[in-house]
């Protein structure tokens, strides 16, 4: 290890600071970088440690940092964190008035901040830049970096601007962070910010503590029910497409007992904060939001993240369910699709004035994503230029037996395609199930479809699973489906020529009968009932002190944390900082309220 690591090192910060014993794979080597004054890229999925990457040497130099994010509450988020850590931390952004953003610039300039964190825009304004050359930062760290690449999944212009900050600052060193960028992106974000011979750090994207699931979506509501009640009482992110589902989803699961609120863009200011801070605080259970738009929610307890709608990318999906299990324990990420949802991209793409580059190309990558029956875990890491271990993953649908190919599949298109041929595009899907079940109902009989050749066709076979069998048919091509208020499904080309015989359909899936029994919420085998209680009894501690202090409860600690003690049981400060993510700060502040209640446990045990 070389001199940068030693007396005093940096570990030993990590250890006192944030009370973990040691850094977690490439964290290391990127805060050397920073300490080295290299500049750099570092690309580690949700959960993988970013933040820690620059707040780590900036605390350890005791030296100012330039934190460029692109949320507000991310950014109050972060530096209420740091803050109770005992980390000298600020933020500028346009929720202050121009009393505390003057408070905030006086402290920087009198060397009292040691993270900065501001937005893009505000970074590059003249009276700003003279403050900040006075304030003489160490380096600059460019979180969510991939916005300002257009090959990006959530490109940001404001984020362009960022390529002054080269020319403003010439010998500051200058670092990347991001979850999700594959190499074209990684390449645009190292011309961008004219990043000099950057040390670059790319991180495994495989999250194994997440279980994935993806679903034909049948019944919203049903579907979105069954998922959450596996994880009752817990942080669960519901996401749709459009606002309109969202406030419908979000009062049905209300009229059901589900403590949840929505979160999109239509919400006022005040809605959208109101209704944050309940998710945040652990006053609802769940908010349902739109994929569109940015949440900035940093809760790490999520244990599940729900999609009842097929994201827009693979980069967006992988971002969005990242934000379960950040906290490294099992978490599920449930994925609803549709056919419908690929067209319903498409028309949205087009209304906002033209997809932009590879938009639709990364629609389509999602799309194969939900349809093929391969390894999840694979899948997406792959698609990110990695490769996997061999083998199942032991946590996807499809490794846990969850799904099956239907090894009838040729013959099913076939039946299927003919049905919708037979009814010449004029009825929806789930007239074409009728008839291809052969049910009974006064329409078919009206329109004597029960006379049809197609009628019966696939009796033997359940209505869901023929809706199911559509929207892959859907997704492959072979069917489309028009707009309107009553959406009719019609036979392709490609459709056609499997009908006579001179192209083969793709592999069909339904749910296996017989799934495995999906595995319990994340911790729960390592927990007794005794455990548990305690560490209900430690939550309860933990909110009451974050209440009292005005921050979230995840920011006071962790799940992890909590476990941790429930499992330790610690009665002693020294005992208590064996506790992982204890520093000496939080010891100080919170390990008389924790270790009272869990002392009180013991004795009663």
């Amino acid at each position: 290890m070389d001199e940068l690591f030693q007396a005093p090192d940096v570990r030993e910060t990590l250890r006192r600071v944030w009370g973990y014993p040691g850094f977690l794979p490439l964290q290391e080597e990127a805060v050397r970088a920073v300490l080295d004054g290299r500049d750099s890229l570092v690309v580690l999925p949700t959960g993988g440690g970013k933040s820690l990457c620059y707040q780590a040497p900036a605390a350890h130099r005791e030296t100012l940092a330039v934190v460029v994010s692109p949320l507000i509450a991310l950014m109050k988020d972060q530096v209420d964190a740091l803050r109770q850590n005992g980390v000298a931390a600020a933020f500028l952004n346009s929720s202050q008035t121009r009393e505390q953003r003057a408070l905030v610039v006086r402290d920087v300039a009198r060397g009292r901040v040691r993270l900065l964190y501001v937005a893009p825009e505000r970074l590059v304004l003249a009276g700003f830049v003279e403050a900040l050359r006075r304030a003489e930062p160490a380096f600059f760290a460019v979180d969510e970096a991939h916005c300002i690449s257009q090959w990006g999944h959530d490109f940001r212009p404001e984020y362009r601007q960022l390529r002054a900050l080269r020319e403003l600052f010439p010998g500051t060193p200058v670092h990347a962070y991001t979850a999700t960028a594959t190499p074209p992106v990684r390449a645009d974000i190292v011309a961008e910010l004219g990043l000099k011979d950057p040390v670059i750090l790319v991180g495994r994207f495989d999250r194994p503590n997440l279980v994935y699931r993806v679903q034909p979506r049948t019944d919203r509501l049903r579907q979105v029910l069954v998922a959450l009640e596996r994880h009752a009482g817990q942080a669960a992110i519901v996401y749709c497409i459009r606002r309109a589902e969202v406030d419908e989803l979000s009062a049905a699961l209300a009229r059901r007992g589900v403590k949840a609120l929505p979160y999109h863009a239509g919400l006022t200011d005040d809605e959208r904060r109101r209704n944050q801070d309940a998710f945040v605080d652990e006053r609802v259970d769940v908010v349902v939001a739109t994929v569109a738009f940015g949440m900035g929610i940093d809760r790490s307890d999520v244990r599940a993240v729900i999609h009842a709608g097929m994201p827009k990318s693979l980069e967006h999906y992988q971002q969005e369910a990242g934000r379960a299990g950040r906290d490294g324990l099992e978490a599920e990420c449930l994925l609803l699709w549709s056919g419908a949802d690929y067209g319903l991209w498409k028309s949205v793409l087009e209304r906002e004035g033209g997809p932009p580059p590879g938009a639709v190309r990364k629609l389509g990558e999602m799309l194969g994503f939900c349809q093929d029956p391969v390894c999840r875990h694979r899948a997406l890491v792959t698609y990110f230029g990695q490769d996997h271990a061999p083998g199942p993953c032991g946590a996807c649908d499809v490794c846990l037996g969850e799904i099956e190919t239907a090894p009838d599949g040729a013959a099913i298109a076939t039946r299927v395609l003919a049905g919708v041929a037979a009814l010449r595009g004029r009825f929806g899907a789930g007239h074409v199930a009728d008839v291809l079940t052969g049910a009974s109902t006064e329409r078919i009989r009206t329109l004597q479809h029960d006379r049809l050749e197609a009628y019966g066709a696939l009796r033997e076979a359940s209505k869901q699973d023929v809706r199911t069998w559509i929207d892959q048919l859907l997704g492959q091509g072979h069917v489309e489906r028009s707009d309107g208020e009553y959406p009719t499904v019609t036979l392709t080309a490609s459709g056609a020529r499997i009908l006579r015989g001179e192209e083969a359909p793709g592999p069909l899936t339904r749910p296996r009968k017989t799934a495995r029994a999906a595995p319990a919420g994340a911790g729960a085998a390592e927990r007794g009932p005794e455990n548990r209680v305690l560490f209900e009894t430690l939550r309860g501690v933990r909110r009451g002190l974050a209440e009292a202090r005005g921050v979230p409860p995840y920011v006071v600690f962790s799940d992890a944390s909590l476990r941790d003690m429930a499992r330790l049981k610690p009665v002693s400060p020294a005992t208590f900082l064996q506790v992982k993510g204890v520093g000496e700060w939080k010891c100080a502040e919170f390990g008389d309220a924790f270790l009272a209640a869990i002392r009180t446990h013991v004795a009663a045990g």
